[in-house]
């Protein structure tokens, strides 16, 4: 999600510096920018001038502190796990001009206790960008209880900027499009479960008959099932047994299949293309 994110802020003109922990991750991440601007040019969204301006924007950096120099604005990207990321906020206090951005770009938890790590919760934001951030519209905007409306306005119109359409919503456990998409996929883990169809089936069904992008396994396993699980037992926390992972999502993380990024998931990835089928 960072490097795309990156890449999506770099496009309208804005310089990037893009931050990851070891220069292996930074560079998976430059090699995700330079597919993802190839398909721009081949799409013909992009010329390959324009492509090369986008990449000249971008400069990556292993170490926090110097890639927070004199920054207005900072996206944190990291897993969605509370402790951590209250641990990133702290650091990108200690390091960011005091007037700087801080927002995050988590799916489902809360913005409040991620600004509690700093000294500046009124300059803490959600900014809920969705994958591909290129390519897709919406960035949600997530009001903390000190947000102030200043940095609202200056997300909004950043956003913008990037050819993204805005949401603002309450600072509630899954905001609105995690909520809701979350309950779509882990029912459809249940409609799996009980034998009802196959996973390949189930996404073909939601597909045409629902007319989404993708079927709810496909999206699971490019999102990641990790992800997924942590999603879901936060939810649990805050609405319940509706929210609660079914086995199988459950299983699939406990053996390190985490959709695409590791190679399984519900499908299997190492198969050639036409041989792709959903695990049993």
């Amino acid at each position: 999600m960072g490097s795309g994110i990156a890449q999506a802020l770099a496009t309208p003109g804005y310089e990037i510096h893009l931050c990851d922990v070891a220069e292996e991750a930074l560079n998976k991440g430059f090699a995700g920018i330079e597919k993802s601007l190839s398909r721009f040019v081949k799409a013909k969204h992009l010329t390959e001038k324009e492509a090369e301006e986008v990449r000249s924007r971008i400069t990556g950096f292993t170490d926090m502190e110097t890639a927070l120099r004199e920054v207005d604005l900072v996206v944190e990207a990291a897993p969605e796990n509370m402790e951590l990321k209250k641990q990133i906020f702290h650091d990108l206090d200690r390091f960011t001009r005091p007037d700087a951005i801080l927002a995050t770009n988590t799916s489902e938890l809360s913005v409040t206790a991620i600004a509690s790590a700093t000294t500046r919760p009124e300059r803490v934001v959600g900014m809920h960008w969705f994958n591909p951030p290129p390519v897709m519209r919406l960035v949600e905007i997530v009001r903390g209880t000190d947000t102030s409306q200043e940095t609202i306005e200056m997300i909004m119109q950043v956003s913008e900027q990037a050819g993204k359409e805005t949401v603002v919503v309450k600072d509630v456990q899954g905001f609105v499009t995690s909520r809701a998409i979350s309950a779509h996929m882990l029912e459809c883990m249940r409609i799996l479960e009980e034998g009802v169809a196959s996973a390949e089936d189930i996404d073909k069904a939601v597909r045409l008959g629902l007319n989404y992008p993708m079927g709810p396994f496909e999206l699971a396993d490019y999102v990641g099932l990790d992800t997924m699980l942590f999603a879901s037992d936060g939810m649990v926390e805050a609405y319940g047994d509706r929210f609660r992972a079914p086995q199988t999502l459950r299983k699939l993380v406990e053996a390190g299949h985490l959709g695409r990024k590791t190679g399984k998931g519900f499908y299997d990835y190492t198969k050639k293309p036409e041989t792709v089928s959903a695990k049993k």
